[in-house]
């Protein structure tokens, strides 16, 4: 005979996916909706609503069997899924406000456990700060820290390599079947068979520039530092270490010489208060040794209370502080004078009816109809 508790939670994961997976749903609004409803079930129920009164058509929801396929796919390639929430999900990346509702992992997720140290740099990286960044990822290894980084050519590549005898993380930014540089493969398997290989979209998906700054976030997510070998300004690198110092967390980085251009975001970054990193012992002294599970996810503004629901007049008031130019949500709730979980709830339901934008830093604006993921 089944087991009704093993149906019951297939369903309850396959309404989790659809949530997940349905337009204007992304990791803030998910986590809100969860706090709001209770369960993804009840959520998918609510979105018709929801999106009604936030001014606009009812959100288009993921189907059942696609949704389905996708789950049977991703157990044919020994991948699982994490969600946001159970208890093997990453302590440490549960507590960023864009944590991703879920995620699709190979190998040992127990990596995650440990103290963990993110390593970025240049794609185009020297020689030397190759060699510096395998030498730093494995004394990290050596010293019982897992290395996260991002499976890219240059620094990414010299990390892995470094620390892959200890357990390393590789987080990517397309589907878990697909591999990016190809020159990557077996290291990329490597990772899934001896450490532990991460992926926020679906198998299939080609790693498209768009995912890869929600990558980073995951990598910033994961670890209690970054640190950055040889980055220019503006790059991707450098978006890591942002994100990693707006979640609180330590920001190394590598000095190196003025002269040389892959050097300048790292020089930038320790004039502006990063830890300056020559040896392993400067990482290890950033980094004391903490268990991630002590971490709790931020508690949302509905939890522990009664659902609030905003009049017409709340919802009027908030839709007329907001623009094109993205503004705090703590701006938002001084300004109204209304409390937060009613203005959390008028953002949940303009976003839902596509009349609202999510930025970076907690902050939104106006916006037509159209797929987002927050970030």
């Amino acid at each position: 005979m089944p087991d009704p508790r093993e149906a019951q939670n297939d369903a309850a994961r396959e309404a989790r996916l659809r949530l997940i997976r349905s337009a204007n749903i992304g990791p803030v609004t998910y986590r809100q909706l969860i706090a709001r409803f209770g369960s993804a079930e009840a959520a998918l129920d609510a979105l018709p609503m929801l999106a009604a009164r936030g001014g606009g058509r009812a959100p288009r929801i993921a189907d059942a069997t696609l949704v389905q396929r996708e789950i049977e796919r991703v157990e044919r390639l020994g991948a699982q899924y994490l969600f946001l929430g159970d208890p093997d999900y990453p302590a440490l990346l549960a507590e960023i406000e864009s944590a991703p509702p879920a995620l699709i992992v190979r190998g040992n997720v127990e990596l995650t456990t440990r103290t963990c140290v993110a390593m970025v740099g240049a794609r185009n990286a020297s020689a030397a700060a190759c060699r510096f960044a395998r030498q730093l990822a494995l004394g990290l290894a050596e010293a019982g820290v897992t290395v996260v980084s991002g499976l890219a050519r240059g620094i990414d590549t010299a990390s892995h390599i470094g620390s892959i005898s200890g357990g390393t993380v590789g987080v990517i930014a397309s589907g878990i079947d697909v591999t990016f540089p190809p020159e990557n493969r077996e290291l990329q398997e490597q990772v899934a068979r001896e450490g532990l290989l991460v992926a926020e979209q679906p198998p299939g998906t080609e790693p498209l520039a768009r995912f890869f700054p929600s990558r980073n976030r995951i990598i910033a997510g994961l670890a209690l530092g970054t640190v950055v070998v040889e980055a220019a300004p503006r790059s991707g690198s450098l978006i890591t270490a942002r994100l990693a110092g707006e979640a609180g967390r330590d920001v190394m980085a590598v000095p190196g010489s003025p002269l040389d251009p892959r050097a300048q975001g790292c020089n930038l970054l320790i004039r502006e208060g990063a830890t300056l990193v020559q040896s392993v012992d400067d990482i290890l002294e950033m980094v004391r040794p903490i268990d991630p599970r002590a971490f709790r996810s931020p508690i949302s503004a509905w939890e522990g209370g009664p659902p609030i629901d905003a009049s017409e007049g709340d919802r009027h008031g908030i839709e007329g502080l907001l623009g094109p130019v993205p503004v705090a949500v703590d701006e938002l709730i001084r300004q109204s004078g209304l409390p937060s979980a009613v203005v959390q709830m008028v953002l949940l339901e303009l976003e839902l009816g596509g009349r609202l934008e999510r930025h970076a830093g907690g902050r939104v604006s106006s916006g037509e109809s159209s797929p987002k993921i927050d970030q």
